[in-house]
């Protein structure tokens, strides 16, 4: 058998150079979603197959990675759907949905839970996503009022700037005016998530792209056209209420409206940085567990969401059979170590790091006092490495360059 060394695809390996910036980066996450009162919770990372396949995920119920059961169980199961009794999360919201119904008579109310963790999904690969990668989650639980979605709009916006992104865009929109939309066209309820699966390609195929994919599907002509023409003429800083316009009298409760325009208003009172917040008809997110307003943040310089998430009031009553209201958002960690490195980025303030390159040679006396030095750099507060020097000097150098060390000594000291 051939030994493979190269990791699967879309499993990536971290050097201690990207493992630093990733520890800094959560150190940073930890402390500014700390700093709103979010706690640090922990969940498994296999679920059971039920609740990983209940409907709730969208496309991503399409690559998890299954896990066969053992021993007797297997050996025992009767066609593929017997097969696997559990599976790796493809997000954490599902995990913590199930762990928010076992232990919330022993938390408070409402919740503010911050998870991070590794997900998988059986996806392609491609620059910033990967099979296996890390998500830094923020959940409200328990708080049904606008309050939530404007704490978790700030505490994402907080933490990109202070990362240095200053140019970023909140994107918002409500899956009750989805709905709406869709209703008001003469959809049947059960088509919903399709047509909003070929909404959420607009900004790839535009919309005569959308259109053509609708009537693809099989559509009716007219409903496709009535649904199409709501995106027309989508004004720049047009407000949600502009936007609906009485389209939708008698299929959209008007609170959902002025709520949304709050949310929007409270979020630009308490924008940071160049940050612009905007209604989007247009966005979707691609789970269907959400209900209500739902939120991403979009980059100028990746192209694409870097941060997204939304209500999801009745995820958490499938396990508790009572109704508890729900709001998170997600920062892509990934995509943003991905522009963190491609930008050079350099971690500010990095304690001092020093290599004490020793001859092989050394004496014992000597040895023992380059030791002490050592021991005196770190109670400093400096990181101190101690190595024998290496035949090619220079290239070990580099090599501990890269991983943060700017000052060397060479023990014993040349006169």
């Amino acid at each position: 058998m051939q030994y493979i060394k190269t990791p699967m695809k879309g499993m990536p390996e971290q050097l201690p150079a990207d493992m630093q910036l990733r520890e800094y980066l959560l150190g940073k996450i930890k402390a500014t979603y700390g700093s709103y009162g979010f706690s640090l919770i922990e969940t498994p990372a296999i679920e059971h197959i039920e609740n990983l396949t209940s409907k709730q995920g969208g496309e991503n119920e399409k690559l998890i990675f299954k896990i066969l059961k053992r021993g007797e169980k297997l050996a025992k199961a009767d066609g593929a759907d017997e097969l696997c009794d559990c599976g790796l999360r493809y997000d954490l919201t599902v995990p913590l949905s199930r762990f928010y119904a076992n232990n919330m008579a022993q938390l408070p109310t409402p919740f503010k839970a911050m998870q991070i963790g590794n997900v998988w999904r059986a996806d392609r690969p491609q620059r910033g996503r990967f099979r296996q990668f890390t998500q830094c989650d923020i959940d409200i639980l328990g708080e049904g009022s606008f309050l939530a979605e404007i704490e978790l709009i700030s505490a994402t916006a907080s933490m990109l700037a202070q990362l240095e992104f200053s140019n970023f865009k909140v994107k918002v929109n409500d899956r009750r005016i989805l709905k709406a939309m869709a209703a008001c066209c003469g959809f049947a309820e059960e088509n919903y998530d399709d047509i909003f699966i070929i909404l959420d390609k607009i900004d790839k195929i535009g919309l005569d792209g959308v259109k053509a994919e609708l009537l693809g599907a099989g559509y009716d002509s007219s409903s496709v056209e009535r649904y199409c023409a709501f995106f027309e003429n989508l004004g720049k800083g047009m407000s949600c209420t502009e936007f609906c316009a009485d389209r939708l009298d008698g299929f959209l409760d008007p609170a959902v409206l002025s709520d949304l325009e709050y949310i929007i208003n409270c979020a630009r009172a308490t924008a940071v940085g160049e940050m612009q917040i905007v209604f989007d008809p247009t966005l979707v997110r691609g789970m269907s567990y959400y209900t209500g307003p739902i939120f991403e943040i979009e980059l100028s310089d990746f192209g694409s969401s870097v941060a997204g998430g939304g209500r999801y009031d009745e995820m958490i009553g499938k396990y508790t059979n009572a109704k508890v209201p729900a709001c998170g958002f997600s920062i892509g960690f990934e995509r943003i170590i991905t522009l963190l490195k491609e930008r050079g980025y350099r971690i500010p303030d990095q304690k001092k790091r020093t290599a004490l390159l020793i001859d092989k040679k050394i004496g014992r006396e000597e040895l023992l006092g380059a030791l002490q030095r050592a021991a005196r750099l770190r109670a400093g507060g400096e990181t101190a490495l101690i190595v024998y020097r290496a035949k090619n000097v220079r290239h070990q150098k580099e090599t501990l360059e890269k991983e943060g060390y700017t000052e060397f000594l060479e023990l014993p000291e040349k006169d």
